[in-house]
């Protein structure tokens, strides 16, 4: 079963069910019931409950997705302004691009801190090539790099680096 992390309309559902809960308990209270006190701690938990699906509501879980972006894998974070990320060594160039604004958005975080004063979070893709058996390379095919500070700041300084993609495979000798 697949569930929807639309938080705002859980919000709203809770909402609902607190002043329910509020009405219960004033009742409750009026004729004297037995469980009138659970009721006023049902009616708490829901206030606790309701704010922290407001919280959750207001936008953590936002994803953008890039078009014609593949997977990678994250293999190294310093945590501060460096990463570097694995893809595929079939990839193209157009992907690559792609994948590095991908991986440019999924990284950012304000909890990261520029050394020596650099502002700029680089992110560098690198591919694994295995010349020999017992031998692998990794080959450094682009990065990109982003402000650490702004996280509407789109303007992303992407280098791709022709000559090292030149290395990867094509597409005939991985299938073949």
């Amino acid at each position: 079963m697949q569930f929807s992390l639309d938080f705002t309309t859980y919000t709203q559902w809770s909402i609902y069910a607190t002043i329910g809960f509020f009405v219960l308990a004033i009742v409750g209270f009026i004729f004297k019931w037995g469980i009138r006190f659970r009721l006023v701690g049902a009616a708490g938990f829901m206030v606790v409950l309701t704010i922290g699906l407001f919280g959750l509501s207001l936008g953590l879980f936002n994803h953008q997705t890039i078009p014609g972006a593949v997977r990678y894998s994250l293999v190294y974070d310093n945590a501060a302004n460096q990463a570097v990320i694995v893809v595929p060594e079939t990839i193209t160039e157009s992907e690559l691009e792609a994948t590095l604004k991908q991986a440019a958005s999924d990284l950012f975080s304000y909890g990261r801190t520029g050394i020596n004063s650099n502002d700029k979070l680089t992110i560098r893709a690198r591919v694994l090539l295995h010349p020999q058996d017992d031998r692998t390379q990794p080959v450094y095919i682009g990065q990109v790099s982003r402000s650490l500070v702004n996280k509407d700041n789109k303007d992303f300084n992407i280098q791709i680096f022709p000559d090292q993609l030149a290395k990867l495979p094509s597409p005939e000798e991985t299938n073949g």
